[in-house]
Protein backbone atom coordinates (compact mmCIF):
# COMPACT_ATOMS: atom_id res chain seq x y z
CA UNK A 1 0.00 0.00 0.00
CA UNK A 2 1.03 3.56 -0.64
CA UNK A 3 2.18 5.22 2.91
CA UNK A 4 2.51 9.31 2.60
CA UNK A 5 5.39 10.01 4.74
CA UNK A 6 5.69 13.20 7.28
CA UNK A 7 9.85 13.07 7.45
CA UNK A 8 8.79 13.07 11.40
CA UNK A 9 10.94 10.76 13.09
CA UNK A 10 10.35 8.77 15.90
CA UNK A 11 12.10 10.27 19.08
CA UNK A 12 15.77 9.42 19.71
CA UNK A 13 15.37 9.74 23.55
CA UNK A 14 13.47 6.70 23.25
CA UNK A 15 16.44 5.32 21.08
CA UNK A 16 18.96 6.38 23.48
CA UNK A 17 16.59 4.66 26.58
CA UNK A 18 16.53 0.98 25.00
CA UNK A 19 20.57 1.52 24.34
CA UNK A 20 20.96 1.71 28.14
CA UNK A 21 18.42 -0.73 28.98
CA UNK A 22 20.62 -3.04 26.62
CA UNK A 23 23.80 -1.80 28.44
CA UNK A 24 22.47 -2.67 31.37
CA UNK A 25 21.68 -6.30 30.74
CA UNK A 26 25.15 -6.82 29.16
CA UNK A 27 26.95 -5.29 31.80
CA UNK A 28 25.00 -6.06 35.17
CA UNK A 29 25.24 -2.54 35.84
CA UNK A 30 23.15 0.16 36.39
CA UNK A 31 22.57 3.16 34.66
CA UNK A 32 21.76 6.86 35.53
CA UNK A 33 19.24 7.65 33.08
CA UNK A 34 18.88 11.46 32.77
CA UNK A 35 17.84 11.57 28.86
CA UNK A 36 14.53 11.24 30.13
CA UNK A 37 12.43 14.01 30.94
CA UNK A 38 10.21 13.63 33.61
CA UNK A 39 10.77 14.90 37.26
CA UNK A 40 11.84 11.86 39.68
CA UNK A 41 13.17 13.05 42.72
CA UNK A 42 9.20 12.47 43.99
CA UNK A 43 5.77 11.20 43.38
CA UNK A 44 2.88 13.25 43.98
CA UNK A 45 1.31 11.66 46.96
CA UNK A 46 -2.56 10.99 45.60
CA UNK A 47 -3.50 9.28 49.22
CA UNK A 48 -6.23 12.21 50.30
CA UNK A 49 -7.15 13.05 46.95
CA UNK A 50 -8.13 10.20 45.47
CA UNK A 51 -10.88 9.63 48.33
CA UNK A 52 -12.21 13.15 47.05
CA UNK A 53 -12.67 11.85 43.93
CA UNK A 54 -16.67 9.58 42.98
CA UNK A 55 -15.52 6.85 40.33
CA UNK A 56 -19.53 6.34 39.85
CA UNK A 57 -19.94 10.03 39.02
CA UNK A 58 -21.28 10.21 35.46
CA UNK A 59 -18.13 12.91 34.60
CA UNK A 60 -15.96 10.11 35.09
CA UNK A 61 -18.41 7.58 32.77
CA UNK A 62 -19.37 9.47 30.30
CA UNK A 63 -17.71 12.00 27.18
CA UNK A 64 -16.43 14.89 28.88
CA UNK A 65 -17.35 18.34 27.10
CA UNK A 66 -15.33 18.84 24.03
CA UNK A 67 -12.97 22.18 25.55
CA UNK A 68 -12.91 20.36 29.22
CA UNK A 69 -14.81 19.92 32.38
CA UNK A 70 -16.19 23.85 33.21
CA UNK A 71 -14.80 23.63 36.60
CA UNK A 72 -11.23 22.47 35.28
CA UNK A 73 -11.26 25.87 32.97
CA UNK A 74 -12.59 27.47 35.92
CA UNK A 75 -9.61 26.38 38.13
CA UNK A 76 -6.87 27.12 35.23
CA UNK A 77 -8.67 30.79 35.22
CA UNK A 78 -7.98 31.27 38.61
CA UNK A 79 -4.72 29.43 39.64
CA UNK A 80 -3.04 30.48 35.94
CA UNK A 81 -4.44 34.23 35.40
CA UNK A 82 -6.05 35.03 37.88
CA UNK A 83 -9.54 35.29 36.93
CA UNK A 84 -8.65 37.49 34.33
CA UNK A 85 -9.31 35.57 31.48
CA UNK A 86 -12.47 33.77 30.29
CA UNK A 87 -13.25 30.25 31.13
CA UNK A 88 -13.66 30.39 27.19
CA UNK A 89 -10.85 31.00 26.32
CA UNK A 90 -9.61 27.90 27.60
CA UNK A 91 -9.48 23.89 26.11
CA UNK A 92 -8.19 21.02 27.79
CA UNK A 93 -5.88 18.46 25.73
CA UNK A 94 -4.50 15.64 26.02
CA UNK A 95 -1.24 16.80 27.92
CA UNK A 96 1.35 19.51 26.20
CA UNK A 97 2.02 17.00 22.94
CA UNK A 98 -1.45 17.48 21.67
CA UNK A 99 -1.38 20.83 22.77
CA UNK A 100 1.33 21.77 20.54
CA UNK A 101 0.00 19.60 18.15
CA UNK A 102 -3.71 21.26 17.83
CA UNK A 103 -2.07 24.61 17.60
CA UNK A 104 0.53 23.62 14.97
CA UNK A 105 -2.79 22.34 13.00
CA UNK A 106 -5.19 25.61 13.62
CA UNK A 107 -2.35 28.56 13.10
CA UNK A 108 -1.80 29.63 9.81
CA UNK A 109 1.46 30.91 8.88
CA UNK A 110 4.48 30.54 6.57
CA UNK A 111 6.77 28.86 9.45
CA UNK A 112 7.25 28.53 12.66
CA UNK A 113 10.40 29.56 14.66
CA UNK A 114 12.38 27.76 17.60
CA UNK A 115 14.91 28.50 19.38
CA UNK A 116 18.66 28.05 18.31
CA UNK A 117 18.19 25.18 20.95
CA UNK A 118 15.05 23.16 21.17
CA UNK A 119 12.72 20.39 22.20
CA UNK A 120 13.13 17.97 18.90
CA UNK A 121 9.53 17.20 18.89
CA UNK A 122 8.90 20.62 17.69
CA UNK A 123 9.91 19.91 14.75
CA UNK A 124 8.48 16.87 14.49
CA UNK A 125 4.69 18.14 15.25
CA UNK A 126 5.01 20.78 12.54
CA UNK A 127 6.41 18.39 9.59
CA UNK A 128 3.79 15.87 10.66
CA UNK A 129 1.09 19.56 10.40
CA UNK A 130 2.83 20.05 6.84
CA UNK A 131 4.47 23.49 8.58
CA UNK A 132 8.01 24.55 7.74
CA UNK A 133 10.62 25.36 10.67
CA UNK A 134 12.97 27.78 11.20
CA UNK A 135 15.40 28.84 14.16
CA UNK A 136 16.40 32.65 15.50
CA UNK A 137 19.41 32.25 17.39
CA UNK A 138 18.53 34.94 20.50
CA UNK A 139 15.64 36.68 21.40
CA UNK A 140 17.82 40.06 20.14
CA UNK A 141 17.93 38.70 16.96
CA UNK A 142 14.24 38.46 16.82
CA UNK A 143 13.39 42.32 17.38
CA UNK A 144 16.51 43.19 15.09
CA UNK A 145 15.02 41.38 12.32
CA UNK A 146 11.51 41.61 13.01
CA UNK A 147 10.10 42.37 9.29
CA UNK A 148 11.69 38.65 8.81
CA UNK A 149 9.08 37.31 10.72
CA UNK A 150 5.89 39.04 9.67
CA UNK A 151 4.14 35.73 8.29
CA UNK A 152 5.55 33.26 10.77
CA UNK A 153 5.11 32.20 14.51
CA UNK A 154 7.55 32.43 17.49
CA UNK A 155 7.91 29.96 19.71
CA UNK A 156 8.83 30.83 23.42
CA UNK A 157 10.29 28.16 25.85
CA UNK A 158 11.11 29.50 28.96
CA UNK A 159 12.83 27.82 31.23
CA UNK A 160 13.84 25.97 27.74
CA UNK A 161 14.33 22.82 26.96
CA UNK A 162 17.23 21.52 26.54
CA UNK A 163 19.04 24.31 27.90
CA UNK A 164 16.80 25.13 31.10
CA UNK A 165 17.58 28.93 30.83
CA UNK A 166 14.96 31.15 32.41
CA UNK A 167 15.37 35.01 31.09
CA UNK A 168 14.22 37.13 33.38
CA UNK A 169 10.16 38.32 33.10
CA UNK A 170 10.29 41.76 32.24
CA UNK A 171 12.21 40.93 29.16
CA UNK A 172 10.02 37.86 27.72
CA UNK A 173 7.24 40.12 28.27
CA UNK A 174 8.55 43.49 26.63
CA UNK A 175 10.00 40.91 23.96
CA UNK A 176 5.90 39.65 23.55
CA UNK A 177 4.57 43.11 23.80
CA UNK A 178 6.74 44.23 20.22
CA UNK A 179 5.80 40.97 18.52
CA UNK A 180 2.34 41.89 18.97
CA UNK A 181 2.50 45.53 17.69
CA UNK A 182 3.52 43.61 14.19
CA UNK A 183 0.79 41.02 15.10
CA UNK A 184 3.09 38.10 15.22
CA UNK A 185 1.87 35.17 16.66
CA UNK A 186 3.74 34.13 19.89
CA UNK A 187 3.52 30.43 20.83
CA UNK A 188 3.68 30.57 24.24
CA UNK A 189 5.00 26.70 25.65
CA UNK A 190 6.51 26.91 29.01
CA UNK A 191 5.45 23.02 30.85
CA UNK A 192 8.29 23.71 33.37
CA UNK A 193 7.85 27.13 34.81
CA UNK A 194 5.00 26.34 37.47
CA UNK A 195 7.14 23.48 39.37
CA UNK A 196 9.36 27.10 40.56
CA UNK A 197 5.93 29.20 40.68
CA UNK A 198 3.16 28.86 43.08
CA UNK A 199 -0.48 30.63 42.75
CA UNK A 200 0.91 34.03 43.26
CA UNK A 201 2.55 33.92 40.21
CA UNK A 202 0.43 36.55 37.75
CA UNK A 203 2.84 36.11 34.24
CA UNK A 204 0.40 34.11 32.59
CA UNK A 205 -2.23 36.90 33.35
CA UNK A 206 -0.07 39.24 32.06
CA UNK A 207 0.54 37.27 28.90
CA UNK A 208 -3.12 37.22 28.37
CA UNK A 209 -3.39 40.53 27.73
CA UNK A 210 -1.91 40.50 24.21
CA UNK A 211 -4.36 39.24 21.67
CA UNK A 212 -1.56 37.27 19.54
CA UNK A 213 -0.59 34.85 22.24
CA UNK A 214 -1.04 31.58 22.17
CA UNK A 215 -0.29 29.53 25.25
CA UNK A 216 0.24 25.69 25.53
CA UNK A 217 0.60 24.20 28.87
CA UNK A 218 0.38 20.80 31.03
CA UNK A 219 0.39 19.04 34.18
CA UNK A 220 2.80 16.89 33.38
CA UNK A 221 5.68 18.53 34.83
CA UNK A 222 4.45 20.83 37.71
CA UNK A 223 2.69 18.30 39.25
CA UNK A 224 4.18 15.22 38.20
CA UNK A 225 1.31 13.94 36.25
CA UNK A 226 2.27 13.30 32.79
CA UNK A 227 0.57 9.82 32.63
CA UNK A 228 -2.62 11.64 32.96
CA UNK A 229 -1.77 13.16 29.62
CA UNK A 230 -3.66 16.82 30.52
CA UNK A 231 -2.54 20.57 29.23
CA UNK A 232 -4.58 23.32 27.96
CA UNK A 233 -4.15 25.98 25.21
CA UNK A 234 -5.67 29.45 26.00
CA UNK A 235 -5.83 32.27 23.36
CA UNK A 236 -8.56 34.93 23.25
CA UNK A 237 -9.13 35.09 19.48
CA UNK A 238 -12.28 33.62 19.10
CA UNK A 239 -11.52 32.68 15.45
CA UNK A 240 -8.72 30.60 16.48
CA UNK A 241 -10.25 29.11 19.38
CA UNK A 242 -13.29 27.65 17.02
CA UNK A 243 -11.47 26.09 15.02
CA UNK A 244 -9.14 24.86 17.34
CA UNK A 245 -12.42 23.22 19.30
CA UNK A 246 -13.29 21.50 16.15
CA UNK A 247 -9.62 20.12 15.41
CA UNK A 248 -9.29 18.86 19.31
CA UNK A 249 -12.66 17.17 18.49
CA UNK A 250 -11.61 15.15 15.60
CA UNK A 251 -8.49 14.37 17.43
CA UNK A 252 -9.70 13.84 20.78
CA UNK A 253 -13.88 13.35 21.04
CA UNK A 254 -12.87 14.70 24.41
CA UNK A 255 -10.40 14.47 27.36
CA UNK A 256 -9.42 11.92 29.69
CA UNK A 257 -12.76 12.74 32.14
CA UNK A 258 -10.78 10.91 35.22
CA UNK A 259 -7.46 13.25 34.37
CA UNK A 260 -9.67 16.25 34.52
CA UNK A 261 -11.22 15.28 37.41
CA UNK A 262 -8.06 14.55 39.38
CA UNK A 263 -6.57 17.62 38.34
CA UNK A 264 -9.28 20.10 39.32
CA UNK A 265 -9.14 18.84 43.08
CA UNK A 266 -5.62 18.94 42.79
CA UNK A 267 -6.01 22.65 42.43
CA UNK A 268 -8.87 23.51 44.10
CA UNK A 269 -8.80 21.16 47.77
CA UNK A 270 -6.59 21.83 50.40
CA UNK A 271 -5.61 18.21 50.12
CA UNK A 272 -4.63 18.62 46.47
CA UNK A 273 -2.43 22.19 46.81
CA UNK A 274 -0.77 20.68 49.35
CA UNK A 275 0.39 17.46 47.68
CA UNK A 276 1.21 19.48 45.09
CA UNK A 277 3.29 22.09 47.10
CA UNK A 278 5.10 19.10 48.78
CA UNK A 279 5.95 17.73 45.31
CA UNK A 280 7.26 20.99 44.17
CA UNK A 281 8.99 21.70 47.54
CA UNK A 282 10.87 18.23 47.53
CA UNK A 283 11.93 18.31 43.24
CA UNK A 284 13.46 21.72 43.47
CA UNK A 285 15.53 20.95 46.51
CA UNK A 286 17.20 18.11 44.81
CA UNK A 287 17.47 19.80 41.49
CA UNK A 288 19.27 23.10 43.43
CA UNK A 289 21.80 20.38 44.87
CA UNK A 290 22.22 19.00 41.67
CA UNK A 291 23.14 22.40 39.43
CA UNK A 292 25.23 23.28 43.23
CA UNK A 293 27.04 19.91 42.12
CA UNK A 294 27.57 20.27 39.06
CA UNK A 295 29.07 23.56 39.92
CA UNK A 296 31.10 22.46 42.20
CA UNK A 297 32.74 19.94 39.86
CA UNK A 298 32.82 22.57 36.72
CA UNK A 299 30.76 20.52 34.19
CA UNK A 300 27.73 22.99 33.57
CA UNK A 301 28.00 24.26 30.26
CA UNK A 302 27.71 28.31 32.17
CA UNK A 303 28.04 29.76 28.85
CA UNK A 304 24.47 29.10 28.28
CA UNK A 305 23.47 31.00 31.49
CA UNK A 306 25.62 33.90 31.05
CA UNK A 307 22.20 35.88 30.97
CA UNK A 308 19.81 33.74 32.17
CA UNK A 309 19.45 31.14 35.49
CA UNK A 310 19.58 27.52 35.24
CA UNK A 311 15.85 26.88 36.28
CA UNK A 312 14.33 24.20 33.96
CA UNK A 313 14.25 20.15 35.35
CA UNK A 314 17.39 20.13 32.28
CA UNK A 315 20.98 21.89 31.99
CA UNK A 316 23.72 21.47 29.86
CA UNK A 317 26.89 20.06 30.77
CA UNK A 318 30.34 20.21 29.16
CA UNK A 319 30.50 16.53 28.50
CA UNK A 320 29.51 14.58 25.31
CA UNK A 321 26.81 12.28 25.65
CA UNK A 322 29.44 9.67 24.70
CA UNK A 323 31.99 11.14 27.72
CA UNK A 324 28.82 10.77 30.03
CA UNK A 325 27.86 7.16 29.21
CA UNK A 326 31.48 5.85 30.22
CA UNK A 327 30.43 6.64 33.57
CA UNK A 328 27.25 5.09 33.10
CA UNK A 329 25.53 8.09 33.00
CA UNK A 330 22.81 8.05 30.25
CA UNK A 331 22.07 11.60 28.44
CA UNK A 332 20.96 13.13 24.98
CA UNK A 333 24.18 14.85 23.00
CA UNK A 334 22.93 18.68 22.49
CA UNK A 335 23.06 18.69 18.77
CA UNK A 336 19.50 16.19 19.11
CA UNK A 337 18.31 19.97 20.34
CA UNK A 338 19.47 22.30 17.10
CA UNK A 339 19.28 22.71 13.38
CA UNK A 340 22.02 25.37 13.50
CA UNK A 341 24.35 25.16 15.82
CA UNK A 342 25.03 21.08 15.51
CA UNK A 343 28.93 21.00 15.26
CA UNK A 344 29.21 23.82 17.90
CA UNK A 345 26.59 21.01 20.38
CA UNK A 346 28.30 17.93 19.27
CA UNK A 347 31.07 18.82 23.00
CA UNK A 348 27.99 19.60 25.16
CA UNK A 349 24.68 17.20 26.44
CA UNK A 350 21.34 17.52 28.09
CA UNK A 351 20.95 15.98 31.33
CA UNK A 352 17.40 16.07 33.38
CA UNK A 353 18.39 17.37 36.67
CA UNK A 354 15.41 16.22 38.73
CA UNK A 355 16.44 12.88 40.35
CA UNK A 356 16.96 11.99 43.71
CA UNK A 357 20.26 14.13 44.49
CA UNK A 358 22.39 10.72 46.17
CA UNK A 359 21.61 9.40 42.93
CA UNK A 360 22.69 12.07 40.66
CA UNK A 361 26.02 12.40 43.65
CA UNK A 362 26.80 8.85 43.24
CA UNK A 363 27.15 8.68 39.78
CA UNK A 364 28.81 12.29 39.22
CA UNK A 365 31.69 11.69 41.90
CA UNK A 366 33.52 9.95 39.48
CA UNK A 367 34.31 13.13 38.11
Amino acid sequence: MKIRHSGAKFSAIVGIGQKLAQLETETGEKYLRLNRGIPSVTQIDLSEIIPLIDFNSPKIKVYPPNSGLPELRAAINKYYFKNTTSDENIYITAGGMNALDAVFKTLQVDKIVLPAFFWGAYKHIAAINNVKTDSYLSFGDILNNIEKYRESAILVCDPNNPVGNKYDDAMLLNLVAELNIHDIPVIWDSPYRRIFFEAEDNFYAELAKFDNVIITESFSKSVGLSGQRIGFVHSTDKEFNTELNINILYATNGINAFGQVLVTKILTTPQGQKAAKVFRQKTIADMNKNIALLREKKLLAEEFYADATPAGIFVVVNKSEEELLKHRIGSVGLDFFTLVKKEYAKDFARICIAVPHQDFKEYFNDF
